[in-house]
């Protein structure tokens, strides 16, 4: 099978694309390469605006992949209008393109975020989704425009998911788990804003077998699927880190609380994945950490603005750059 990934070169395609590979898909990028290029040498990258592309560029491609957008709630606040561009027109634009190629299958990266805030309750597909900041809203956008083009001959799949952490070939540092990884190993310290909100987090590991169960599922289904590894509240995922990066370094680390308030509280259940795509998730935050910990020495500088979205961006704003709907995650 052939595979276009839109976007796939960064944080998540840099780790799904070599699964992939190693099951025997063909699989070719798009994708601007403002994070570099670290997939393997073989797949073909094409470095183009996704804007750019036609419906021609879509031909022969069985299915279509789209990893690209704004990342996360502090790059969507950077730049609200490119935000609601990238992650709510560009998908339905390249799944409305797809769709006229004959391509067969689109699955797009949504995000639990739409969720918002759940009151401690455990939400599924069909629950209301009440998000009001921009990336929230905007992932919600780029899956109802994707889901209004399924058809008998155009499978359309939203996977909503947990926040990912751990480690891939383009490394980030700015996601919970990572970014109290790097505190517990720089300051011996991890801070935890609100020890009692929930979120659902997601191993990268478990990230790649979500797309895969997707990309190998029937083409009869379609539908939004949340994924994750397990919900957790922030204090919990801080004791974790802490525990943990003390066992693999030997050394002490502090817990440091705070009580912010923050309105994005939500924890979600998978059980629609599990019984129609075969999802099983298989890691915990402990292995999150351990996975980080041991790919250490790629990237020994846990400060470097490579590792930060929010830094690339600010940085090519400063620098008169623009990003416009060209980033993705």
């Amino acid at each position: 099978m052939k595979i276009l990934i839109a976007g796939g070169a960064g944080y998540v395609g840099s780790a799904l694309i070599p699964v992939l590979l190693e099951h025997g898909y063909e699989v070719d990028v798009v994708d601007l390469l403002w994070f570099g290029n670290n997939l393997p040498p073989e797949v073909k990258v094409i470095q183009k605006d996704l804007f750019e592309c036609t419906r021609e560029d879509m031909e022969g491609y069985e299915q279509v992949v789209f990893l690209a957008g704004l990342s996360n709630d502090p790059m969507a606040e950077f730049d609200p209008s490119t935000n609601f561009i990238s992650n709510a027109a560009l998908p339905s634009y390249l799944a409305f393109i797809a769709k006229q190629a004959g391509v067969r299958r689109y699955i797009y990266a949504s995000s639990c975020s739409v969720y918002g805030y759940t009151v401690n309750e455990l939400y599924d597909e069909e629950s209301p989704v009440t998000c009001g900041y921009p990336y929230g809203i905007s992932k919600l956008q780029g899956e109802r425009g994707v889901l209004q083009l399924q058809g008998d001959d155009f499978s359309t799949i939203a996977l909503r998911k947990g926040t990912i952490c751990g480690y891939s070939p383009r490394m980030r540092m700015d996601l919970i788990v990572n970014t109290m990884y790097k505190f517990a190993m720089t300051q011996r310290q991890v801070t935890v804003n609100n020890p009692s909100i929930w979120r659902p987090l997601l191993d990268m590991r478990d990230a790649c077998t979500g797309y895969l169960r997707a990309i190998q599922a029937d083409y009869a289904l379609s539908g939004v699927f949340n994924l994750m590894s397990e919900n957790y509240t922030v204090g919990q995922v801080g004791d974790m880190v802490k525990s943990e990066v003390e066992r693999l370094s030997g050394e002490k680390v502090a817990i440091h609380l705070k009580h912010i308030e923050d309105f994005r509280n939500y924890k979600v259940t998978c059980e629609k994945a599990k019984t129609y795509l075969g999802f099983q998730a298989s890691h915990t935050v402990e292995d999150i950490v351990a996975d980080v910990y041991e790919h250490r020495d790629a990237y020994p500088d846990l400060e470097d603005d490579s590792l930060y979205n929010i830094r690339v961006f600010e940085n090519m704003a400063a620098t008169g750059g623009s990003f416009g709907a060209r980033v993705r995650a």
